[in-house]
């Protein structure tokens, strides 16, 4: 029986994936609206897996808010996404999220998904492939100079950022404050023309400033 947390910010979502899963080999061992808001229930309920509706919300801000929060260094994760951009896959698998799929998947394949999570596997629909193993940019494009170049200390803050840390537990690596840390990862971003927190782990790698 693998023990599922599940996020969903529609109490309709939320009712009609635990009814998905009602037959399943799956036990709902609580339910939130949002990331943001887990609590007592959610560290008392000892789940295996964590499974994220973020229907409403773009695939890149739920894996900026994962991020952030730096849940996936502590429980597996499964993201359900009606839509999700080409890069989303590998954005997701870079920042520690198991596994990217669409909605509308069956019962049965999310049961599956949710059971390869909870062995530490990593899932990928077949859509999502050929996204998530597209090449790298050209060398000469991807090592090219950044206008700024990154200090030694912001380099630090990157490569934390490719392990999921978030800004607090960045800041007690450092023994910097949470906010010094916060304006690190701004400069990163800034630096690196990315968006998110995730998109600026990409760039590193294809750059050579992160260590796989």
């Amino acid at each position: 029986m693998i023990r599922v947390f599940l996020i969903a910010a529609s109490p309709l979502a939320r009712a009609a994936l635990q009814n998905r899963l009602k037959t399943q080999a799956i036990k709902i061992v609580g339910t939130a609206a949002a990331i943001d808001t887990l609590g007592v229930e959610f560290s008392d309920s000892q789940a295996d897996v964590l499974l994220v509706d973020s229907a409403g919300e773009s695939p890149a801000a739920t894996i900026e808010s994962l991020v952030d929060s730096g849940l996936a260094a502590e429980i597996p994760i499964v993201v359900l996404t009606e839509s999700a951009a080409p890069a989303a896959p590998s954005q997701a698998l870079q920042a520690g999220i198991r596994a990217m799929l669409p909605s509308d998947i069956s019962a049965d394949q999310l049961a599956a998904a949710l059971q390869a999570a909870a062995a530490g596997l990593v899932v990928l629909h077949p859509t999502e492939i050929p996204a998530a193993f597209a090449p790298a940019a050209p060398t000469s494009q991807s090592l090219a100079e950044l206008p700024e170049p990154l200090t030694r200390r912001e380099r630090e803050v990157l490569q934390m950022l490719a392990a999921g840390l978030a800004n607090k537990e960045i800041a007690a690596r450092l023994n910097i404050s949470d906010h010094t840390a916060k304006f690190h990862v701004a400069a990163i971003l800034g630096k690196l023309g990315a968006a998110t927190r995730t998109e600026a782990v990409a760039l590193g790698i294809r750059r050579g400033l992160v260590l796989l």
